[in-house]
């Protein structure tokens, strides 16, 4: 059959396109909704109170709840709470929480419902001020919703995720009796009939963890948090996010601090950082530092940017004062250290920073005073204390310390200021080297006194053995010879004596 008569044949035949044409317009309809949607997002960033007009439009627009809806609501909700429109944005939320029974998938509706919460949270971070409050009572509203929600819908997934939330939020408003009592519900939830816990919800297990031992970090609680750490580092049917596992690893690293356990806290803070790293959040810097810290509360010389993971901050500007530090530390340069602590006060702003740094310093005075006192045997407490650029008192505490210690032999005169320190130089080795150089001295003086005599006139070139070249003054030798020899003798080898004692022995020196 030809095309022609192809063609011929269709004329004839009469076909109902009606049906085509409704669908037509359903999608029509669909692409109005989708440009509308798309247009008010563009429109957000210039004019956001037009953006929101066009996102609550988009719900009226469709016959049955659905898609668009939902996402128009969504993004209102979050231009309003930017906005500061608390109450505008709850009323919105509700409506939007009546999407997920039925208009959305379960899983979009869990993972829109978690961005919306996680947004709010992160705006929501400055409860100092007056909006931060406010802020603040809408996203306990917005949790309390939520839950009833999704309580009521046996989502017991996002249900754990909500109360995690709100536990946080509770934590960081200081609120423990609240917080103890939602921990409370939610061991109870993540655990089996028989109390144990349930291997399956391991990863909200750990979550749960970090929140409690947040919470006993943060009320100096050690005994509790050593329990609450272990039992966390032996859940092993989790798959954590790496901030959860830094939360835990940076609480561990303080709580080995307190216990003035360094290598562990290197380890923890090691291990925190690394996990912050992993997930890109800012509090890698922070860590970093306190590993910085315990490098030199270590007393290590390793430097702790030879790994390939803090390799890469090895010049941040976030981390070059603390870098100075550990570098004087390293160095046992006093003056340097000071210098950096006096530049960067900002250091001291961290409260755990601020705790453990007097250690540091402590090591690092301790270590001067004693180069200080090496040389000498007696010298004022006061000058001590104009070296290092500390006070008089502060310097008797640490040599008192250091002779209670063994490490300094010797005695303070608090009334005078006066240190007087022992004597540790081997006296016998001191006689000895004495004698030896004595008897340097005396071959030496022979030797030359020969040599004098040799030439002098008439001397015979050829020795008439009666005189050894190495013997005394013999009958041929002047007395004006013999007498300078000999007291060339014993001048010279007084002389070398002194001089041997002088250097060997510690020096008096009061300032």
């Amino acid at each position: 059959m030809s095309d022609d008569d192809f063609m011929q044949e269709s004329d004839e035949e009469e076909y109902d396109f009606e049906y085509e044409e409704d669908e037509d317009d359903a999608d029509s309809g669909e692409v109005t909704i989708e440009n509308k949607y798309y247009n008010a997002k563009q429109t957000k960033l210039t004019d956001p109170d037009e953006a929101i007009t066009e996102f609550l439009g988009l719900p009226e627009l469709e016959q049955e709840k659905g898609d668009w809806g939902f996402k128009g609501l969504k993004q209102a909700i979050k231009l309003e709470f930017r906005l500061g429109r608390y109450e505008d944005a709850l009323t919105h939320y509700k409506e939007l929480l009546t999407y997920v029974k039925s208009a959305v998938t379960r899983n979009y509706s869990e993972k829109s419902i978690n961005n919306i919460l996680d947004f709010c949270e992160k705006t929501s971070a400055a409860p100092e001020s007056s909006s931060g409050k406010e802020a603040v009572r809408f996203m306990e509203s917005l949790y309390e919703l939520t839950l009833t929600c999704f309580q009521s819908t046996n989502n017991e997934r996002l249900w754990l995720k909500t109360n995690i939330k709100q536990a946080k939020l509770l934590l960081d408003r200081r609120k423990y009796a609240d917080v103890v009592r939602k921990l409370r519900d939610l061991h109870t939830a993540c655990q089996r009939p028989d109390g144990s816990d349930d291997p399956s919800k391991g990863t909200y297990l750990l979550e749960i963890y970090a929140l409690e031992i947040q919470m006993y970090a943060e009320r100096k609680n050690t005994k509790q948090l050593k329990q609450l750490y272990q039992r966390a580092l032996n859940v092993r049917s989790a798959v954590p996010h790496p901030i959860v596992m830094g939360i835990i690893r940076e609480c561990g690293g303080k709580m080995h601090m307190s216990e003035e356990n360094w290598k562990d806290a290197q380890s923890d803070f090691f291990e925190s950082f690394r996990n912050y790293d992993e997930a890109g959040s800012l509090q890698r810097i922070q860590v970093l530092k306190y590993l910085l810290l315990t490098t030199m509360l270590m007393r290590s010389n390793i430097n702790p940017f030879d790994s390939q993971e803090t390799k890469p901050y090895r010049s941040d500007p976030r981390i070059a004062a603390m870098t100075e530090l550990v570098e004087a530390y390293q160095h046992d340069d006093i003056d340097s250290y000071v210098d950096v602590l006096h530049r960067h006060p900002d250091l001291l702003q961290d409260a755990f920073i601020a705790e453990n740094i007097d250690e540091v310093t402590r090591n690092m005075r301790t270590k001067a005073v004693l180069k200080i006192i090496a040389p000498y045997t007696r010298l004022h407490t006061r000058w001590i204390a104009e070296q290092i650029r500390i006070t008089d008192a502060e310097v008797q505490d640490i040599l008192g310390f250091l002779i209670i210690d063994g490490r300094v032999a010797g005695t303070i005169d608090q009334q005078t200021g006066l240190l007087e320190l022992e004597s540790h130089v081997d006296a016998g080795w001191v006689d000895a080297m004495s004698q030896l150089s004595l008897a340097i001295s005396g071959l030496a003086e022979a030797t030359l006194g020969n040599m004098a005599a040799s030439l002098q006139p008439g001397a015979s070139s050829i020795d008439d053995g009666k005189n050894s070249s190495f013997g005394t003054s013999g009958p041929h030798t002047p007395r004006s010879t013999r007498s300078a020899r000999g007291r060339g003798r014993g001048g010279g080898g007084a002389n070398s004596s002194a001089r041997l004692q002088g250097k060997l022995e510690p020096q008096e020196f009061v300032a």
